[in-house]
This record gives C-alpha cells, sequence and structure tokens, in this order.
C-alpha cells in the first residue's frame, strides 16, 4: 500500500476518534445536563406543592385526612398527581385530561419509607419523570399518600436525536472532506520524493552514477535526503571508478610477470631446458617474476583487509629500536646508494611492530629505487612535545607537482617515472598503516634535489591535541 494512502487513512482514523470521542462526550454531556435540569424542576416543584398540601390539609374526626386539589398547581408543561397512602390516586392536574401515571409498588414502597424517588413511566407511549416524594404531617409523624410530579421527556429525547444526527452527519462529512484535503496534501508532500524515486530508478537502469538529483529549494526532510543521496552517489561513483581502476591495474601489473613467466616456459618448451645456461636463466626469471606476484597479492590482500576494516595489534614499542633495524635492513638492500642515520631520540609510541617496521621499509624501498647510485638516504627521528618523526630524505630526482597529490593512491607511478619495476601499492600501504596508528605521511620534494617523507606518529608520553601545520596541509590537499 502506498505511502500516501497509509498517511491518509492513518489520519483519518485518528480524526475520526477524536472526532467521535468528542462526540460522544458532547452528547452524554448534553444528555446528562438537560436530565439533571428537569430533576431539579421537577423535585423544586414536589417540595413547593407538598408543603402547601401540607398545611391545607383537612383531618376528620374519623381520623382520616383530606388532601386539597392540586389543580391550582399544575402548569402546561408539569403534570400533577396526588395519591394516598394507599397509593389511590385522589388528585389529578387537569393537563392530565384524565390519564394517570402507573401506579408501581416500588414507588410506593420508597414513599412508606419517607423516602422520595424518580421513575420514567410510559403513559400513551410518552416518557415521562416522575418525582415522587411522600406527604408527611403529624404529629404523630405519619405519610398520608404522596405527590408525584411528572414532565414529558419527548421534547429533550426529540433535541437529543436531532444533536446526535447532526454529529453524526458533521463527522461523516468532516471526514470525507479531510480525507480527500489529506490525500491532497500527502500527495503534494510526497510528490518530490516520487521524483527522487523516479530519478534514482533511472540511474540504476542507466548505469550512470555520475547523475545527481535536484535539490528542491525547501530546506526540509526532502532536500536534505536529496543531499544525502548525491554524496552517497559521489561516493559509490568515486568507489565504482576506484573498483574499475584497481581491476585494470591488477590486470596490468600480473599480465607482466604472466607474460614473462610463459615466454620463459615457451623458450624451455623449445629446447632451452637442455641448455643449463638457458635453463638457469630462465628459472631464475620465472622465480622472479613469481616474487613479484606473490607481492603483488599480498599487497592486496593486505589493502583488500585494510578496507574490511582489519584491526593492528597495538602495544608499547620502541621505535628507536625498529629505526634501527629498517637502518640495518636498508643497507642490505642498497644497491651501493649511502644509507645514512641521522637524528636520533628515544621515542616509545602504541602501534603494530611489524606493521610499522613494514611502512618505514616501504619507504625506504620507495627512495632507493628513485635515488641514482650516487646518491644517499638519511632516516632520522625526531620526538616533539605531541607528536613523533620520522623522516626519510632521499637525493633522488624528485617528484613532479602534478604527481605529487596521487603518490599515495593505489597503483599509481608517475608518467615520467624512470623506474617501473613496482605494483605502485607501497606507499599506498604505508599511508593506511600511518593512520591506522593515528598518524600521517606527509612529503616534500623538488625536482633534481630529492624528497623528503615525514612519518607522524602520537607521542604516547604526551598526549596530542593538535596537529602540525604539515599534517593540516596534507588532509586539506586530499
Amino acid at each position: 500500500m502506498p505511502i500516501r494512502i497509509r498517511l491518509t487513512l492513518w489520519y483519518t482514523f485518528l480524526l475520526a476518534a477524536i472526532l467521535i470521542a468528542f462526540g460522544s462526550l458532547l452528547y452524554a454531556l448534553l444528555s446528562y445536563t438537560l436530565r439533571d435540569q428537569i430533576d431539579r424542576n421537577l423535585k423544586d416543584r414536589a417540595q413547593q406543592i407538598g408543603n402547601q398540601i401540607t398545611n391545607k390539609a383537612v383531618f376528620l374526626e374519623s381520623g382520616e385526612v383530606v388532601l386539597p386539589s392540586v389543580n391550582v398547581f399544575s402548569s402546561p408543561a408539569i403534570f400533577i398527581q396526588l395519591i394516598n397512602a394507599d397509593g389511590e390516586v385522589i388528585s389529578t392536574s387537569g393537563n392530565l385530561e384524565g390519564r394517570r401515571f402507573p401506579n408501581r409498588q416500588e414507588i410506593n414502597d420508597v414513599n412508606h419509607n419517607g423516602q422520595a424517588v424518580y421513575k420514567t413511566v410510559t403513559v400513551e407511549n410518552t416518557p415521562i419523570r416522575v418525582y415522587s416524594a411522600p406527604i408527611i404531617i403529624g404529629p404523630p409523624t405519619q405519610v398520608v399518600g404522596a405527590v408525584q410530579v411528572g414532565q414529558s421527556m419527548k421534547t429533550i429525547e426529540t433535541t437529543l436525536q436531532m444533536m446526535l444526527l447532526f454529529l453524526v452527519s458533521g463527522i461523516v462529512i468532516t471526514l470525507v472532506i479531510a480525507g480527500l484535503v489529506g490525500a491532497f496534501l500527502s500527495w503534494t508532500a510526497l510528490q518530490p520524493i516520487d521524483k527522487l524515486t523516479q530519478t534514482a530508478a533511472r540511474i540504476v537502469s542507466a548505469q550512470d552514477l555520475k547523475q545527481r538529483l535536484s535539490i528542491p529549494q525547501t530546506n526540509d526532510e526532502i532536500s536534505r535526503l536529496a543531499i544525502t543521496m548525491n554524496s552517497m552517489l559521489e561516493r559509490l561513483d568515486k568507489f565504482f571508478q576506484a573498483q574499475v581502476r584497481l581491476s585494470a591495474d591488477v590486470s596490468h601489473e600480473l599480465r607482466t610477470p604472466l607474460t614473462a613467466i610463459r615466454g620463459n616456459v615457451d623458450l624451455l618448451r623449445r629446447g632451452a631446458a637442455n641448455d643449463p645456461d638457458e635453463l638457469a636463466e630462465a628459472l631464475s626469471i620465472i622465480d622472479g617474476e613469481l616474487d613479484r606476484m606473490s607481492r603483488i597479492v599480498a599487497d592486496l590482500l593486505l589493502l583488500s583487509q585494510a578496507d574490511a576494516g582489519l584491526s593492528l595489534r597495538l602495544e608499547t614499542v620502541e621505535l628507536d629500536t625498529v629505526i634501527l633495524e629498517v637502518y640495518r635492513q636498508a643497507r642490505v638492500i642498497a644497491n651501493g646508494i649511502t644509507i645514512h642515520l641521522g637524528h636520533e631520540d628515544q621515542a616509545i609510541v602504541q602501534g603494530d611492530p611489524d606493521r610499522l617496521k613494514q611502512l618505514l621499509i616501504n619507504l625506504m624501498t620507495n627512495a632507493i629505487k628513485h635515488t641514482p647510485y650516487d646518491g644517499s638516504i638519511t632516516l632520522s627521528l625526531y620526538r616533539d612535545k605531541d607528536w613523533v618523526r620520522v623522516t626519510v630524505e632521499d637525493t633522488g630526482r624528485g617528484i613532479a607537482p602534478t604527481a605529487l597529490p596521487h603518490i599515495f593512491e593505489r597503483f599509481y607511478q608517475a608518467a615520467d617515472s624512470e623506474n617501473q619495476a613496482g605494483s605502485g601499492l607501497g606507499l599506498s600501504i604505508a599511508q593506511w598503516i600511518a593512520k591506522a596508528h593515528g598518524g600521517q605521511i606527509t612529503v616534500t620534494s623538488e625536482l633534481g634535489k630529492g624528497s623528503t617523507f615525514t612519518l607522524w606518529l602520537p607521542n604516547t608520553l604526551e598526549k596530542p591535541n593538535t596537529k602540525p601545520v604539515e599534517v593540516l596541509a596534507m588532509q586539506d590537499a586530499y
């Protein structure tokens, strides 16, 4: 069932419940007020008549009591009947025209006990409200009869019936109008959502995530929904494009080693396996390409786990010890490039020692890859009040300003890069590890002079409350 219909029904049902409750209360209040007013009028008239009758009663020598006529106390709307102690009618008002109130034994019994009672009786299909009050004279005190004052209820019933008809017809008409108005308002209010749905459906059917929803200039929930959906589409588009690039880059990176392996296998099949030198060379190439493929797959697995929310094993790490291990390992793979250990300091951080070592190895490997044979690389450690800094400074060819914002993207390699042997994943992994530790990697570079990569990590001994200007600048750049 559409939302507009459900909203209209709920609105109509709620309004109906309110109107019915209000109408019932109004009807009950009116009925009580009218009936109570009649009861009070009857009681007042009965007391007046009773007082007059008591004063005018005549006691005979036989002990009987002669009660006066009540016709003088009547009015067009008030009927009066006087009965004796045995319930026999003694006198009636002229407007009764010979009719009598029914003789009810339960009324007589109550009157004999000296109490008054209300009772609704029917006289010729006309409901009459009767108030029967005993006539007590003395001494000695005795009940010699009762005065019964009645008033027709037909006028009240007619009034209540008209009131009920008015309430029912009014509620029905009001609900019909409210339902139509509610349906129109709900349709008007939900029409922008229909447009958003249609636009979203077109985007899905066309598989074009670059389309955007039109934002209503209403500054309400619907406009905020459109803004949120546009933000979601933008993120989905970026994610989709990243996945497309990832698939293309993975295919490209794996195609090269697979081509090399296939070529050397073909050589071996054509007879190179019979030559020990060619066999050793082919196997060496195959082994190297397999190692390269293994590294690419391992890096992709790590990045995939990072996207899935991989948590690190954090512990207290003496960063100066890790720096020393990285320095020793970098000298082994330096290929003749001079590795210096620059400024040293003692620093303790909370982190994963294996991942931190992997981060620094990636930075050193990247520096070695882009530094000429006669160049040098300097690894330094600084401890500030809030942050620990590790710098990797090389004297390589530097990074072009156009490439600088993209160096941490996956599979990115500068177009003018002389060394395309890498997979372009090392810096992406390093940046992820840094952010997972609450830090950041920044870089400054100048063509022809070299680059400086700086790792910022929170100082465990001093809780950081602000970030360095360089870190803020890098965040703004991305």
